[in-house]
């Protein structure tokens, strides 16, 4: 075979698109060695470090290196050293903890963490709450607002069935009790009362309908229990909403909001940490 001049084009692979050939070309050397390399690290690496994800975990690699490990050890030191400040926290009374400064900004930050961490999914990252959701920046604290309070509330949960000292109301669904006239009547004097356009008329009616049935639960100026956890009717803060149709479904049909008790998945310092956090938001008592 003779061998190519130098003016002799290349072969080609005969593939052809539009005139355009395709050259039959070696790849540069360095390029076939820097592959090669790529593929022999990539077994190594394989063979040392975890790697492939198998049924129930990855492998773990000879080195048995876990960065799930680091952050555990990292987690334990940082536990380690904040050790003597959460046995202080623990044994100093929340009330007098903001008069130690060093010990109320370690408090309020790792409550804020907490916060973020179990209580933004709900009450939202500013802690503003949403539909159904408390705002934790007012001073409408449904089970009380101290710092007692809070930390109660935080420990052991509102309505749920985990733990036996969780806070407990139940407001009956009177869409089973009263009439629908009679419904819409106590809507309107509701409305009446928090300073809301109403129907007059409806409202004169509701007075009855509400003294009969509500006032239990929500005193008869509409104010609330806390002990109860029954909301102050009198003001423009509403979980749910305060328009009439919202009314008259929570009327009919009732609420029942749940909050878990935080007492089996954080400790007591975090507790406290997150009490002092929320009550110096501002909407504290």
């Amino acid at each position: 075979m003779s061998k190519k001049t130098e003016n002799q084009e290349p072969d080609t692979t005969g593939h052809e698109w539009d005139g355009i050939k395709e050259y039959d070309n070696p790849m540069p050397r360095w390029w076939l060695w820097t592959f090669y390399a790529t593929i022999i690290w990539g077994v190594a690496y394989t063979i040392a470090y975890p790697a492939w994800p198998l049924i129930k975990e990855a492998t773990p690699g000879l080195l048995g290196y876990s960065t799930r490990a680091e952050v555990a050890e990292e987690i334990q030191r940082f536990e380690e050293m904040n050790a003597p400040l959460d046995q202080k926290l623990v044994a100093t009374e929340l009330a007098t903890v903001p008069d130690d400064a060093e010990l109320h900004s370690y408090a309020v930050n790792g409550g804020a963490a907490v916060f973020r961490t179990w209580c933004a999914q709900c009450h939202g990252s500013g802690a503003a709450g949403a539909k159904g959701y408390p705002n934790l920046l007012d001073d409408a604290w449904l089970w009380g607002g101290s710092l007692e309070e809070i930390e109660y509330t935080v420990a052991h949960g509102i309505r749920n069935e985990q733990d036996p000292d969780a806070r407990w109301s139940q407001m009956p669904a009177f869409g089973e009790i009263l009439e629908e006239q009679q419904i819409s009547e106590v809507v309107h004097y509701v409305r009446q009362m928090s300073g809301q356009e109403h129907d007059a008329d409806l409202a004169a009616a509701g007075e009855t309908v509400y003294l009969d049935n509500c006032a239990a639960c929500h005193m008869e100026d509409g104010t609330g229990d806390t002990f109860q956890g029954a909301p102050n009717l009198t003001d423009a803060i509403w979980l749910y909403g305060g328009d009439v149709e919202t009314l008259t479904e929570t009327v009919a049909y009732s609420r029942f909001g749940v909050m878990p008790p935080w007492n089996e998945r954080l400790t007591e310092a975090e507790i406290d940490q997150v009490t002092l956090y929320v009550h110096q938001l501002g909407g504290g008592e």
